[in-house]
């Protein structure tokens, strides 16, 4: 199964897959509008608005699994999202991304790219996920791994 077979919901409600993303370069990330890291919502639109026209997409997917920093409904999200951070990339249902619950495209996002000592658990919001244009996994950035840092290696990727 390839990243683009996975079956994700809109925040709006609509179903559909990742496919429409083939052959764009992704940053997947995990999110909350109550995070402490809430502030890197702004880069990652920056990073979406300044590549986009490369081929590039940052794909938000709320967790409320980190001490509930997401409480919200999906629409509760969504204008949170705009009206404190100005998001317009795209954004997805709200999921868990870890234990049993965890939706399939975290599972095989966090079996591609493990964390540190070969985790595969997310420790926290805003982990970053960075696929090619192919759809391979290249690497996982933690919370603390801003936007900006993560530019460099998103050119490169934009640039072959």
């Amino acid at each position: 199964m390839s990243l683009y077979d996975f079956e994700v919901k809109t925040i709006t409600g609509e179903s559909g897959t990742l496919a429409p993303y083939k052959g764009q370069v992704l940053l997947i990330v995990n999110t909350a509008t109550k995070c402490g890291f809430a502030n890197q919502f702004s880069g990652l639109q920056t990073l979406h608005d300044k590549y986009r026209p490369q081929g590039f997409s940052v794909l938000g997917f709320p967790c409320g699994q980190f001490a509930n920093q997401e409480p919200g409904s999906d629409s509760e999200v969504a204008e949170a999202c705009q009206i404190n951070f100005g998001v317009t990339f795209p954004l997805f249902a709200k999921i868990d991304v870890n234990g049993s619950n965890a939706h399939p495209l975290f599972r095989f996002l966090t079996n591609e790219a493990r964390g540190v000592l070969g985790s595969k658990a997310i420790k926290w919001n805003f982990t970053k996920f960075l696929v090619d244009r192919s759809g391979k996994v290249l690497k996982r950035f933690g919370s603390t791994d801003t936007p900006e840092q993560i530019a460099p290696r998103i050119e490169q990727l934009l640039n072959r």
